[in-house]
C-alpha cells in the first residue's frame, strides 16, 4: 500500500471515527489486528459450505483500528443478501454500542453458520424462529438505508464476512443484555451493554 494510500486510509478513519459514538475502544482495539478479503462468494444462502476464504485471496491491507478497518469497508456500494443479513442484525440488535460490539455480533451470526448448531447460512441464522427479537415472521425489518448506522452496520458487516478484524468476542455463540446465560453457558466477553458467551 502506497504512503499516499495510507494517509487517505488513515484520514478516513480518523473522521469515521470522530462521527461515530462509542469508538473511544480504539487502543484496545489495535491489539487485534487482521487483514482483509473479498467477502463476494462467502456466506450466500445456496452455499452454505462457502464458510471459509479461497487461499487465492490474499491480504491486501492491514489496518491500525477496528474504525479504520469499518472506514475502509464504508464506501462499497455491493450489498448481497448475507452482507444485509449480518449488517441487518448489527444494526437492530447493537446500533449505539462500540465499533467493537457491533463486530462481536456479527461475530455471533458468522460462528453460529459455521458451528453445525444453527442455520447453515447467515440469513437463516439471523431468521431462525425465536433466536432474534427484532425479525418479525421470518422477516428483517426494512431500514432506512441513508441513515449513518445503517452504513456503519453494512461496513461492520464486510469487516466480520472477511475477517478483516479479530473480535474481542470471536468465539461467542451467544450475547444478551447481562441477563444470566443457561447452565453450561461460558462468558466470554462483555462489550458496551452486551455479554458474549460460548
Amino acid at each position: 500500500m502506497s504512503l499516499l494510500s495510507r494517509a487517505a486510509a488513515f484520514a478516513a478513519a480518523m473522521v469515521l471515527t470522530l462521527g461515530l459514538s462509542g469508538t473511544a475502544h480504539a487502543a484496545q482495539d489495535q491489539a487485534m489486528v487482521k487483514t482483509p478479503v473479498q467477502t463476494s462468494a462467502i456466506f450466500t444462502q445456496n452455499t452454505p459450505d462457502a464458510l471459509s476464504v479461497p487461499d487465492d485471496q490474499a491480504p491486501a491491507n492491514d489496518f491500525n483500528s477496528l474504525a479504520e478497518a469499518v472506514a475502509a469497508h464504508q464506501d462499497d456500494a455491493t450489498a448481497d443478501e448475507a452482507l444485509r443479513c449480518v449488517a441487518g442484525a448489527v444494526y437492530f440488535e447493537s446500533r449505539g454500542e462500540p465499533l467493537s460490539g457491533q463486530l462481536a455480533v456479527a461475530e455471533v451470526i458468522i460462528n453460529r453458520a459455521k458451528s453445525g448448531r444453527f442455520p447453515a447460512n447467515v440469513c437463516g441464522v439471523v431468521t431462525q424462529r425465536g433466536q432474534f427479537g427484532f425479525v418479525r415472521g421470518g422477516r428483517i425489518p426494512s431500514v432506512d438505508e441513508d441513515c449513518r448506522n445503517w452504513r456503519t452496520a453494512l461496513a461492520v458487516a464486510r469487516v466480520a464476512l472477511a475477517d478483516a478484524w479479530d473480535s474481542e468476542a470471536s468465539k461467542a455463540l451467544y450475547f444478551n443484555r447481562g441477563r444470566a446465560p443457561a447452565a453450561g453457558i461460558r462468558r466470554i466477553a462483555a462489550i458496551g451493554h452486551h455479554v458474549f458467551y460460548r
